[in-house]
């Protein structure tokens, strides 16, 4: 398993840019370009990476725009690793997760 952290949104597209990750975790609040930017041109341009937005911003508002912008789940920081680690091992495995706080489609 590699993982791969970026400073910035320039940084972090450049880095999928150049290995297009199974996963990617993104904050909402990034220097630069937000972390809803980024994904938005993410998702643009990889229509099937999974992002979980993973952020302290745990608001209707902020849950309802990275669903806007592409985001397949949205966790908010200080969720139990367990339950980062079953959404993680469910969005791996191609099933479908059971998280609260998962976007259920």
């Amino acid at each position: 398993m590699v993982v791969e952290e970026a400073v910035d949104g320039r940084e972090a597209l450049e880095k999928i840019d150049t290995s297009v990750p199974d996963l990617i975790f993104m904050d909402i609040k990034l220097p630069g370009e937000n972390g809803l930017q980024i994904t938005k041109k993410v998702r643009h341009r990889y229509q099937d990476v999974p992002i979980v937005i993973l952020t302290y911003y745990d608001s209707p508002e902020h849950r309802e725009a990275a669903f806007e912008c592409g985001a397949n789940h949205f966790l908010a920081k200080g969720t139990a690793s367990e339950d980062v680690l079953g959404l993680v091992e469910s969005i791996l495995s191609g099933k479908r997760p059971c998280s609260q706080n998962a976007k259920l489609e």
